[in-house]
């Protein structure tokens, strides 16, 4: 790959911070050739969409089969500023993607390290290289602050409405 993975993450970042112009929790993510060329990008748009699929990661898994033509993914990297859940770990695995890169771990929902290993399950079809940690304290931040506001903006503000009420 042309750029580091810390390059590519910055890169992320960037996309990260995008979107939480429309209230979406900060993740970027890109997927990366082989030979350096940006073949997805995606940042998380469920907010904006108002669609529960709509994480960074799928955003860019959808970006970059888009661009190369086919849904396999064979030979990419995805790097992304937050460990991903389970739903975006199956689908890596599905696009089957050769390398993953991530930013902080998500003690909550990571299901690479944190929670479950899906990418690295010997159960499933196809498993990930995977490298952790790139940026970590940057890309923990970045969470930690939108958070922190969102928690503080909320405070005093009736609960949502569910479906119940």
């Amino acid at each position: 790959m042309e750029n580091s993975y810390e390059d590519w993450m910055r890169q992320a970042l960037e996309l990260a911070r995008e979107a939480t112009v429309d209230g979406d929790v900060p993740v970027g993510a890109l997927v990366i050739a082989s030979d350096g060329t940006l073949l997805g990008r995606g940042r998380n748009r469920r907010e904006c969409d108002g669609d529960p699929t709509g994480h960074a990661e799928i955003v860019a898994l959808r970006d970059a089969a888009a661009h190369s033509g086919h849904w396999r993914l064979d030979d990419t990297t995805l790097i992304v500023t937050l460990e991903p859940c389970v739903m975006c770990a199956g689908a890596l695995v599905n696009a089957r993607v050769k390398r993953l890169v991530y930013g902080a771990e998500d003690p909550k929902a990571g299901a690479v390290k944190s929670l479950y290993a899906v990418t690295e399950d010997p159960r499933l079809n196809h498993r990930l290289e995977v490298v952790g940690g790139v940026l970590a304290e940057e890309c923990g931040g970045l969470l930690s602050a939108f958070f922190q506001k969102l928690r503080k903006e909320r405070r005093g503000k009736p609960p949502r409405e569910t479906m119940e009420s």
